[in-house]
C-alpha cells in the first residue's frame, strides 16, 4: 500500500479544525456557507453548453442534489457511486482496511476520494459523450468535462467541509436542500409549467384555478398529492422515533447513569441515500443510452420508463392511477418488483454502513469502555459488552434497513411533492439535524454535561 499511501497524501483535502471542539456558532456558520455555495454553484451555467437532454429529469435532481445545465450537474452521484463500490468490495472481502486503527481509517477515506474523483471524471465525460450534456458548435466537449469535472470536486470538498466544520453531512445537507427548494416550489409557485404553459406548477395555485372553472378532478389529484406528502412526513416523524433504551452506568461514579438510544432506523439515512442514488444514476444512464442508440437498459417515452431493467426499477404513481381508476396488473407488479428491489438494497447497505462506520456492536463496546460506561449487573469487560450490544445492533440492522426500505418505496408510489423517497431523506436529514444542532447547543449551555456524556 506504500503507492497508494503516497498517492492519499498527496489528494485534496479540507485541513481538519485544529481544536477538539468546535463551538455551535462555528458549526453553523459552516454550514450556512456551505448552503449558500451550493445554490451559488447550482445557478452558473455550463459555458459552452448547447444542448440539455437532462433538464427535464427535475426529480433525479432532487436525489442526487444536482442542477442540470450548471456547473453542479453531476451533483453527489459520483461520491455516493464511489461508497457503493468501496463497500461492495470491503463487504466482499476483495480488500479490507482495519477501521479499528487510525491509519486505517485514513487509508479507507483515501481510496474512497481516489474513486470519488474516477467516478467525477468517468460521468462527466458520460454526461457530455453520451448526448446528456452537448456543447454549442465550435466549442469541444472538453470543456464541459472540465466545468463538470471542476463542480464535481468542489461539491466533494464541501461535503468535506461540512462533515468537518458543520453539523451532518455535505451530501445530506444537499439532499435537504434541493428537496426542499422543489416541495416550497412545487406547493406554492403560480408560474405555468413548461410542458403545460396553461397549469400553475404549484399544487395550491393549481387547486385555487380547477375550482374556479369547475374542474374537479385536477383539484382532487392536486390535493391527493398534499395529503400524501403531509402523510409521509408525519410517518416518517413518527418511525424516527421509535428506539430501544440500553440503561448504562458510569463504573466510577455510584449512581449516575444514562440510557443509550438504539433508533429502530440504526443505520439512518444512508441506506435510502445509496440506494436512491444507485436507481437514479441507473435511469440517466438509461436514458444517456437510448440517446446514443443502445436501450440497453429499456426506454423512456418523455420522462417515463415504459421497457426493460429500468422500467422495473421505477415506481409507478399507484395514487394518481387509483384516482384516475387507471390501475392495471402491470403497474402492480411494477411497483412490488420497486419495492423488493428497495428494501433488498436497503438491507444491504444498511449491514455495510453499520461495519465501516464504526456502528458495529465492538466499536460502540471500545467507545463505551474507554468512556468508563458499562451494562449494570454485567462485568465491565469490552468483550462481554460487545456480545450483548450484538443481539440489539445485528437485527436493528437488518429490521431497519427493511423498515427504511418499505417507508421510501411507499413513500414514491404515492406521488408525494419532492419525490417520496427525496421527502423522507429531507425530514429524516432535519430531524437528524435537529438533534445534532440541539445537543450542541446544550452541551454549551451545560459544559458539564460532556463529562458525563461522552458517547
Amino acid at each position: 500500500m506504500g503507492l497508494w499511501d503516497k498517492i492519499i497524501s498527496n489528494l485534496p483535502e479540507v485541513r481538519p479544525p485544529t481544536q477538539k471542539k468546535l463551538s455551535f456558532t462555528t458549526k453553523l456558520k459552516w454550514t450556512g456557507i456551505i448552503l449558500g455555495l451550493y445554490f451559488l454553484l447550482g445557478l452558473i451555467p455550463l459555458y459552452g453548453l448547447g444542448q440539455n437532454a437532462l433538464e427535464q429529469f427535475t426529480f433525479l435532481s432532487t436525489i442526487l442534489g444536482a442542477s442540470f445545465g450548471s456547473i453542479i450537474s453531476l451533483g453527489i452521484g459520483p461520491i455516493v457511486t464511489a461508497s457503493i463500490v468501496l463497500q461492495l468490495l470491503k463487504g466482499s472481502g476483495l480488500v479490507d482496511f482495519d477501521l479499528t486503527s487510525h491509519e486505517g481509517k485514513k487509508r479507507f477515506q483515501g481510496i474512497q476520494k481516489i474513486l470519488s474523483i474516477g467516478f467525477i471524471i468517468l460521468e462527466a465525460s458520460i454526461f457530455v459523450f453520451m448526448g446528456g450534456l452537448r456543447p454549442n458548435t465550435g466549442f469541444s466537449p472538453w470543456i464541459l468535462v472540465l466545468q463538470l469535472t471542476i463542480g464535481g470536486i468542489s461539491i466533494m470538498l464541501m461535503d468535506e467541509v461540512v462533515s468537518k466544520y458543520g453539523f451532518g453531512s455535505g451530501i445530506s445537507l444537499f439532499i435537504a436542500a434541493g428537496v426542499s427548494q422543489q416541495i416550497f416550489i412545487q406547493l406554492f409557485s403560480p408560474l405555468p409549467s413548461l410542458t403545460n404553459p396553461g397549469v400553475p406548477v404549484g399544487k395550491i395555485p393549481i387547486i385555487v384555478q380547477a375550482l374556479g372553472i369547475g374542474n374537479t378532478l385536477d383539484a382532487t389529484l392536486a390535493l391527493a398529492t398534499i395529503i400524501a406528502t403531509v402523510a409521509v412526513f408525519l410517518i416518517v416523524v413518527y418511525i424516527q422515533s421509535i428506539k430501544v433504551e440500553i440503561p448504562l452506568s458510569f463504573g466510577r461514579v455510584a449512581g449516575q447513569g444514562i440510557r443509550w438510544p438504539l433508533n429502530l432506523l440504526y443505520a439512518s439515512n444512508i441506506p435510502v441515500i445509496l440506494v436512491s442514488a444507485l436507481l437514479a444514476n441507473i435511469q440517466l444512464f438509461a436514458r444517456l443510452l437510448q440517446n446514443w442508440g443502445h436501450p440497453w437498459l429499456g426506454t423512456f417515452s418523455g420522462t417515463s420508463p415504459v421497457s426493460g431493467f429500468v422500467f422495473w426499477v421505477t415506481g409507478p404513481d399507484l395514487l394518481k392511477a387509483s384516482i384516475l381508476g387507471s390501475i392495471t396488473g402491470v403497474m402492480i407488479l411494477q411497483a412490488l418488483c420497486f419495492l423488493i428491489i428497495y428494501v433488498i438494497g436497503a438491507i444491504i447497505f444498511s449491514v455495510f454502513w453499520v461495519q465501516t462506520s464504526g456502528l458495529d456492536a465492538a466499536s460502540q463496546a471500545k467507545q463505551m469502555i474507554s468512556s468508563g460506561l458499562q451494562i449494570p449487573g454485567f462485568r465491565r469487560d469490552e468483550r462481554v459488552l460487545e456480545k450483548i450490544l450484538q443481539r440489539y445492533i445485528g437485527p436493528l440492522s437488518i429490521m431497519g434497513g427493511i423498515a427504511i426500505g418499505l417507508l421510501a418505496g411507499f413513500a414514491d408510489l404515492t406521488g408525494a411533492i419532492g419525490t417520496g423517497t427525496g421527502l423522507l431523506l429531507t425530514v429524516m436529514i432535519i430531524y437528524r439535524l435537529y438533534e445534532d444542532i440541539a445537543k450542541q447547543h446544550l452541551y454549551e449551555m451545560n459544559p458539564a454535561l460532556k463529562k458525563f456524556v461522552a458517547i
